[in-house]
C-alpha cells in the first residue's frame, strides 16, 4: 500500500471519527486531521505550515464575514422583508412566475455570500411561513429551500468552493460567471416549477400576507434599496469599467453597503448586527480555516499528487460515478471542495478547466444536505417546523440526481459548452 494513501486514510479516519463519533465540528475535525496526517507523515506538527494553511482562504472568509453582516443590515432595516412582501402581492395571480421570483429571492443571499446557509437562514425565513400558508407541505417547502440554498452558493458572482479549488491550483477566480451561471440558473427554474406545479392550485393572497413581514417601504421611499443597489452596481462596474472604478475588492464594497444601510431603512445598532451575523457566519470561516489547514498538509505530504495520479488511472465511467458518489458523501460542500475538488482538477487538463471547475463545485454543494451533518436540511426543519430531516432530505432526491447528472454532463463536454458558452 502507497505510503500516501496511509496519510490520507489516517487523515480521513480521523476527520470521520471527530465529526461521527465525537460530534465536533467540522472546521476542528479537518484542524485534527490534518495534524494526524503530518504525524503520520513524519512532519511533526509543522506549526508553519498549519498557519500558512489557515490563511490559505483569508479571502473567501473575509468575503463571507462582510457578507453577513451586509445581509443581516438589509434584514433589520426592513429591505428583505418588504422585498418578500411585494413579491407575493404583486405576482401572486400568476403562480408560474411568483415561484421563479420566489427561488430567485431565496437564492440572493447565497449568490453575494457564497453561504448555502445564508438562504435559508434569511430570505428562505422570509418565504416559509408564506408558503406554508398556500397549503404545500413542511417538508416539501424544506425541500424547496434546501435545493435552492445549493443552487444560490453556486450561482454568481460568490462560489466558495470554486475559490477553495482554484486556491488550490493558482487559477484565478476570473471568467467563471456564465458557467456557473450555467450551472445554476436553469436548475433553479426546474425547482421553481416542479414544486409550483406539484404542490400550487390556488393561492389565498390574503393569508399569505399576513404571514409575512409589514413592508415599510412607504415609510423610507425608494431609499429603502439603496444599499442593494450600491452593491450590484460596484460588482458590476469593477468588471465592465474598471479603467473609471478600481477594484476595491468585495469585502469592503459589502462593508460600505452596509453602512449606507445603517441610514436608509429602519433604525438599528451596528454592533448587535454585526455579532449576530459573525456568528451566524463563525462555522462555515471555522470550516475554511481547517480546509486551508487539510490542503496544506496534503500537499506537504505528497498526498494531493497521489489522488491526481490515482485518479488519471481510472476508467472515465467509474471516474463520472466516482465523482458523483464520493464528492456529496463529504457533507460539507467546502471540505468536498478541498480534498477532491482540487485534485480532479488536474485530472481533466484536457477539458476547459472553468467549465470543469463550475461543474465540481455543483457537485460539492449537494454534500450540504447529506448526512451526518444534513447542515441545509437541519436548517431547513427548524423553519418549516418539520421534524424529520430525512423528509426533507427525501423530497430533494429527484433534484438532487438532476444536478448530479448536470454536473457529469458538464465535466463531459466541457469544450464543447465552452465554445459555445
Amino acid at each position: 500500500m502507497p505510503f500516501e494513501l496511509i496519510i490520507l486514510l489516517a487523515m480521513l479516519a480521523v476527520f470521520a471519527l471527530g465529526v461521527f463519533l465525537a460530534k465536533l465540528p467540522s472546521g476542528v475535525a479537518l484542524v485534527l486531521s490534518a495534524v494526524v496526517g503530518a504525524l503520520v507523515a513524519g512532519e511533526g506538527i509543522p506549526l508553519r505550515h498549519l498557519v500558512e494553511g489557515s490563511f490559505g482562504y483569508l479571502d473567501a472568509i473575509l468575503i463571507i464575514a462582510t457578507a453577513m453582516i451586509f445581509m443581516k443590515v438589509l434584514d433589520a432595516s426592513g429591505a428583505l422583508g418588504t422585498l418578500g412582501h411585494l413579491l407575493m402581492k404583486w405576482l401572486y395571480r400568476w403562480p408560474t412566475m411568483l415561484f421563479v421570483f420566489i427561488a430567485l429571492f431565496v437564492m440572493f443571499p447565497g449568490m453575494l455570500t457564497g453561504l448555502s446557509s445564508a438562504c435559508i437562514l434569511t430570505t428562505g425565513a422570509l418565504v416559509a411561513p408564506a408558503m406554508l400558508a398556500m397549503r404545500i407541505p413542511a417538508a416539501a417547502v424544506g425541500s424547496f429551500l434546501a435545493m435552492l440554498a445549493v443552487y444560490g452558493m453556486i450561482a454568481p458572482p460568490i462560489n466558495i468552493p470554486v475559490m477553495i479549488i482554484g486556491g488550490g491550483v493558482d487559477m484565478p477566480y476570473i471568467g467563471f460567471e456564465k458557467p456557473l451561471a450555467l450551472a445554476s440558473f436553469p436548475l433553479a427554474l426546474v425547482a421553481a416549477l416542479y414544486y409550483r406545479f406539484r404542490y400550487i392550485r390556488k393561492i389565498e393572497i390574503a393569508e399569505v400576507l399576513s404571514k409575512l413581514p409589514s413592508p415599510v417601504h412607504t415609510k423610507h421611499g425608494s431609499k429603502l434599496f439603496a444599499p442593494l443597489v450600491l452593491v450590484v452596481v460596484l460588482m458590476i462596474a469593477i468588471r465592465v469599467v474598471p479603467q473609471y472604478i478600481p477594484d476595491i475588492g468585495i469585502p469592503l464594497i459589502f462593508l460600505l453597503g452596509s453602512i449606507v444601510g445603517l441610514f436608509t431603512g429602519e433604525r438599528m445598532s451596528w454592533w448587535p448586527v454585526a455579532r449576530a451575523a459573525i456568528r451566524d457566519a463563525m462555522p462555515v470561516m471555522v470550516i475554511l480555516v481547517g480546509v486551508g489547514m487539510f490542503v496544506q498538509i496534503m500537499t506537504l505530504t505528497g498526498v494531493r499528487g497521489f489522488l491526481a495520479v490515482s485518479a488519471l488511472k481510472l476508467p472515465p465511467a467509474f471516474l463520472y460515478l466516482g465523482i458523483a458518489l464520493l464528492m456529496p458523501a463529504f457533507g460539507s460542500a467546502y471540505a468536498s471542495a478541498s480534498v477532491l475538488g482540487v485534485p480532479l482538477v488536474y485530472v481533466f487538463l484536457g477539458k476547459n478547466e472553468i467549465i470543469v471547475t463550475s461543474a465540481l463545485s455543483l457537485i460539492a454543494g449537494l454534500g450540504d444536505l447529506m448526512p451526518p451533518p444534513m447542515l441545509l436540511c437541519a436548517f431547513a426543519s427548524q423553519i418549516v417546523g418539520e421534524k424529520n430531516q430525512f423528509q426533507i432530505l427525501r423530497r430533494s432526491v429527484p433534484l438532487m440526481v438532476l444536478s448530479l447528472l448536470v454536473a457529469i454532463a458538464l465535466i463531459a463536454f466541457a469544450n464543447s459548452v465552452a465554445k459555445v458558452y
